[in-house]
């Protein structure tokens, strides 16, 4: 079944947003790689790979649903580091919009009566709690560490055992 005209533009909106925090979490790592920082530079690579497989996702749904995925407009990512504490800082509040989105995502969904959404919307809603705890635990970690040298190193090097992964849809 086909999303509505309304539905799909929602849909379209969150491909774009999706990209955009690649692009984000893309400059942060740039940031941290600045730094001499390359676990945490290769832990937001990581993150913005994830990103990338995120809008896979949406876009194969609405494809599947037989709508036309579009990706809107993308501005060159707006972060400013001064820090590290600053970057991942930036990191949690792009979260909580992406999680802010797909929850008013869900509800144009409910309000429309469009069952078949809900998998996919839940799926994400679930994500998003992973993913804002876990840029919070680094970043209460980088508050308690602060300027000092030493405990940043350890948090890099912790930060750089991420594996990566890859960009495309793994069908989760």
């Amino acid at each position: 079944m086909k999303l509505s005209p309304e539905l799909e533009a929602k849909f379209n909106d969150q491909i774009t947003l999706e990209f955009q925090a690649c692009m984000v979490y893309r400059q942060l790592a740039i940031e941290m790689e600045l730094r001499d920082l390359l676990g945490m530079s290769a832990w937001l690579r990581h993150q913005a790979d994830e990103e990338i497989v995120h809008a896979n996702k949406f876009i194969d749904y609405v494809a599947d649903r037989g709508n036309h995925p579009q990706i809107g407009d993308i501005g060159a990512p707006k972060v400013a580091v001064t820090s590290v504490t600053d970057a991942f800082e930036a990191a949690y509040a792009h979260e909580q919009k992406v999680s802010d989105a797909i929850r008013d995502l869900y509800r144009a969904t409910e309000a429309a009566g469009d069952l078949d959404s809900r998998p996919l919307l839940n799926w994400f809603l679930a994500e998003q709690v992973e993913e804002e705890s876990t840029v919070s635990v680094i970043l209460g970690q980088l508050k308690l560490v602060g300027d000092d040298g030493p405990g940043l190193l350890r948090m890099d090097a912790e930060l750089g055992k991420r594996q990566a992964g890859t960009t495309e849809n793994d069908g989760s």
